[in-house]
């Protein structure tokens, strides 16, 4: 079975996204490279390192099933209908969007929590990994003790602002560092949550 993870792209005083969500200033790095990434679903190509491009096809290649909640779904303006991996999606809500919720959806409410989510997840992605995206998410995932690996893509820059990933934790979280790649205007650092 696969694992469960997480991953962001952070400043260095800790922000994933400015107050208002804005992430451009955070993303520079997906554009300060020479070696196309073309992102699946779009017609869009980032142009990052070759060492970043390498560590993000293993994570596209290694990924099964996509868990975020409605705030990052609605922030994202639900990727226009074409979830960011090509991998069964499963967002955390309270009020399931109706527009969505038909059949050929590619998004799979739950309204029991990040537990459920995350077990549909694990069935859904077999060996694969699922990824956990949105940082509420996220939290009740690491306090939920649900998260086995964290990707930090430390952008090279200080945001002075905006939403933590990591500020409403409540509790010490044990971290052992796995790899760290240096890429153009970004480190990618993962970590193993010692449980």
């Amino acid at each position: 079975m696969g694992k469960v993870v997480t991953g962001f792209t952070m400043s260095l005083d800790g922000f994933v996204a400015a107050p208002n969500h804005d992430v451009g200033k955070l993303f520079k790095w997906y554009f300060s490279g020479d070696t196309p990434f073309p992102l699946l679903n779009t017609n869009m190509t980032f142009k990052m390192s070759a060492a970043s491009a390498q560590h993000f096809q293993s994570l596209f290649d290694t990924t099964g099933a996509l868990v975020t909640g409605r705030g990052d779904f609605d922030a994202s303006n639900a990727w226009n209908g074409k979830p960011p991996f090509d991998v069964p999606t499963y967002i955390v809500t309270h009020n399931p969007p109706q527009e969505w919720v038909k059949e050929g959806s590619p998004f799979i409410f739950v309204t029991e929590g990040v537990e459920s989510a995350i077990a549909q997840a694990k069935q859904s992605a077999g060996d694969k990994d699922v990824v956990i995206g949105g940082t509420q998410i996220t939290q009740q995932g690491i306090k939920a003790g649900l998260i086995d690996e964290i990707f930090i893509e430390l952008a090279s820059m200080l945001l002075g602002d905006g939403i933590s990933l990591f500020g409403h934790l409540g509790h010490h979280v044990e971290l052992e560092r796995l790899s760290v790649i240096e890429g153009t205007d970004v480190t990618h650092l993962r970590y193993r949550v010692v449980k």
